[in-house]
């Protein structure tokens, strides 16, 4: 059984075809996978189980990465070909079989239409894979013996970021003396290039109790490392989908982007978001996407402390 599965060049998204993926393995005991997605996310399918191949596709012009996508895999007969980029590939591969997503218009989770795809029972809850190597480095870099609260203060979109000012506030009452997590070590995450927007917040916790992984850990790694840690904090972002896939308690924060469809999975997640409503923001006549203000201001301190108080104590 051959498998060709082409996901998202984004974290994110990526993070949440985990677990259509998941399903196909456990549908078919020792299928040879191949696997196509971004550069970004591609470290998160190394140690997927039964991988023959792992391409990374950087976008080049005019479609580009498509034709040598294609001039890839068109000598294969597939059993299987998965498009979750409605992409016109899987119809100019020979395949037994093909599925290709398209998003619908229902304001349904994306893993409730992943999962009709298939035809799955349950919507597939995404995964991660680590190898034991990364397991291992994540031993290594975290404290054994303290908790840890996981902090994602950044986003790839102005947006949908959380003033820094006020993760520093919440990370310093989450973990006071009385804090649900008081304290705790103080894990940031970020992607290399928006360092300089974690910076701010790394600033305001104690050095002794800082953990620094913005920009600082491969994929994998920060993967192994969000399974150890005790909360996580951020941003509608790859990292969010990540914590709630490590199944850590993971609370996101929304405002310019729909939480029905994309709040974090699982029962230890939750969400917390603007007074305004997603359409509230994006109808707006002054709505500008391309502008990196955030939009999150309603947004209060309070609001977010008391969210993962009772996210804390539910799970």
């Amino acid at each position: 059984m051959k498998i060709l599965f082409v996901t998202s060049n984004r974290i994110g998204d990526a993070v949440l075809s985990t677990g259509l993926l998941a399903w196909l393995i456990e549908q078919h005991p020792g299928a040879h996978l191949t696997i196509a997605c971004g550069p970004a996310p591609a470290p998160l399918f190394a140690a997927v189980p039964g991988l023959e191949r792992l391409i990374a596709m950087p976008k080049r012009r005019r479609g580009g990465h498509w034709v040598e996508l294609w001039r890839t895999t068109v000598g294969t007969v597939w059993d299987v070909v998965v498009d979750l980029r409605s992409s016109a590939l899987s119809y100019v591969l020979p395949t037994r079989r093909r599925l290709v997503f398209r998003p619908i218009k229902d304001p349904a989770h994306r893993l409730i239409q992943l999962g009709k795809l298939v035809g799955a029972a349950e919507p597939p809850a995404p995964r991660l894979w680590t190898s034991a190597e990364h397991d291992a480095g994540a031993a290594g870099l975290l404290p054994q013996d303290a908790p840890v609260l996981a902090v994602g203060p950044t986003a790839n979109w102005g947006g949908k970021q959380w003033r820094a000012e006020r993760f520093a506030e919440t990370v310093q009452c989450l973990t006071a003396p009385g804090g649900i997590l008081a304290g705790a070590h103080v894990a940031v995450f970020s992607a290399p290039a928006e360092r300089p927007a974690a910076e701010p917040v790394l600033a305001a916790i104690p050095p002794e109790r800082r953990l620094d992984f913005a920009g600082t850990a491969d994929l994998a790694t920060i993967a192994a490392c969000l399974r150890r840690c005790a909360l996580y904090l951020g941003n509608d972002s790859g990292l969010m989908h990540m914590a709630a896939a490590a199944g850590i308690p993971t609370l996101g924060l929304f405002g310019p982007s729909p939480d029905a469809v994309y709040r974090p999975w699982g029962e230890r997640t939750a969400v917390v978001r603007t007074r305004e409503s997603y359409r509230e923001l994006v109808d707006d006549p002054g709505f500008d996407h391309t502008s990196q203000r955030s939009l999150m201001d309603s947004l209060s301190v309070d609001a977010v402390v008391a969210a993962a108080e009772q996210l804390w104590r539910r799970s």
